[in-house]
């Protein structure tokens, strides 16, 4: 049996990362990103730590249990940390961590991307579903 080197064996562990396999590990990650949450408050703290509250007022439909599933995710995952302060009130702050600051600008992009693309979108919808009435009478 041959012997071989830990980057021969880092290599070959990248290589087993493929996202279009069913049981490749990165399919994990790429659910977590790709939820709408996440990516609404990765896009928030992009600025700067921020408070529960303020998360809660700046995404806007975002419910207080589904705010705090997804920070406790985004924090389990290490994109986010939690900071909290003893005071009276207590106050707790959100920011990206190193990680999660890696992963922001393509969360940014995918971001304004939608926000300038979604009347195309709208458009297409349209075109569709006319065609898709059409043909159905």
């Amino acid at each position: 049996m041959a012997t071989r080197t830990a980057a021969q064996r880092r290599e070959e562990a990248r290589a087993a990362y493929d996202a279009y396999l069913a049981a490749c590990p990165a399919r994990e990650l790429l659910d977590t990103i790709s939820d709408k949450w996440v990516s609404l408050i990765l896009n928030a703290l992009a600025d700067g730590p921020l408070r529960y509250s303020d998360l809660g007022r700046i995404i806007a439909g975002v419910s207080q249990k589904m705010l705090t599933q997804t920070l406790r995710g985004l924090e389990r995952d290490g994109l986010v940390s939690r900071t909290v302060t003893p005071s009276v009130p207590v106050r707790v702050d959100y920011a990206l961590t190193d990680l999660g600051r890696d992963l922001q600008p393509v969360m940014r992009a995918i971001k304004l991307w939608a926000e300038s693309h979604i009347e195309q979108v709208h458009d297409a919808r349209e075109s569709y579903d006319r065609r898709s009435r059409e043909s159905q009478s």
